[in-house]
């Protein structure tokens, strides 16, 4: 039995997206350069096991996704015209996304070819947190950054030199003051640059980067869209009873 294709990824998607809109009024026919060349990238883009298939995102199947995009189209579905209709419903959710903010697809795709090529190791995705609306790859690029040993170490340091303790910067909870000795040194970090900006000739720098304790690190990446620090610090002063991860009133 012929073992079929994996669903599309949403950074594949991403990528399709871009390209249809670039040739939305005129799509490239299945033998041409474009094609073959977005077919390559994809299998690029795979990593090692996908890509070994021959069949993997070939021609065929990546101008039927670009078809996909089509069917939802509105410029073609308020002429009567009809694209593919057995898309799925992540293509969807990426057009209602993107298709209007070309300029921010862009930036989103660029990042994504300028961390290729990838591994399956690239793909593995970190237990318990929701991927980005910017796919799999730049999240992982993200959750990277934030466990970099060396910017974790290097910020605590410079947070306990300037306030004397590590707290939360969303709710200000102190793992040191609720657990003592045991929790001396304990906090998480996030990375707060957007992850188009996550291009692998850029440097991490401290102030790009938060100290949050475990609850609201977790509810940072719980949904997508991820929340913006912002965000989650108006949650926890809106939240009920206005308290903190604790339960201590803030």
């Amino acid at each position: 039995m012929t073992e079929r294709n994996p669903p599309w990824l949403r950074d594949e998607l991403l990528l399709a997206l871009e390209l249809y809109l670039r040739y939305r009024i005129r799509l490239p026919h299945k033998g041409s350069d474009v094609i073959a060349a977005f077919s390559n990238e994809l299998q690029r883009l795979a990593g090692a096991t996908t890509g070994r298939r021959t069949s993997f995102r070939n021609t065929n199947g990546v101008y039927m996704k670009l078809a996909n995009f089509r069917a939802i189209d509105p410029y073609y579905t308020d002429q009567g015209k009809r694209g593919l209709s057995r898309g799925g419903r992540l293509e969807v959710e990426i057009w209602s996304e993107f298709a209007e903010k070309r300029s921010e697809l862009a930036l989103v795709t660029t990042a994504i070819r300028a961390n290729l090529p990838v591994t399956d190791a690239d793909f593995e995705e970190p237990s318990q947190l929701t991927e980005a609306v910017e796919g799999r790859l730049l999240t992982r690029m993200h959750v990277r950054r934030e466990r970099d040993a060396r910017l974790v170490t290097a910020k605590k340091a410079e947070v306990l030199k300037m306030a004397g303790s590590l707290a939360c910067e969303a709710c200000a909870f102190d793992f040191a003051k609720a657990y003592g000795q045991h929790g001396e040194g304990f906090i998480e970090v996030h990375h707060l640059r957007p992850l188009h900006t996550l291009l692998p000739n850029t440097t991490t720098r401290l102030e790009d980067l938060a100290l949050l304790c475990a609850n609201c690190h977790r509810m940072m990446h719980a949904k997508s869209p991820w929340l913006t620090m912002q965000q989650l610090k108006d949650l926890v002063i809106n939240s009920s009873g206005r308290q903190t991860s604790s339960g201590t009133p803030i």
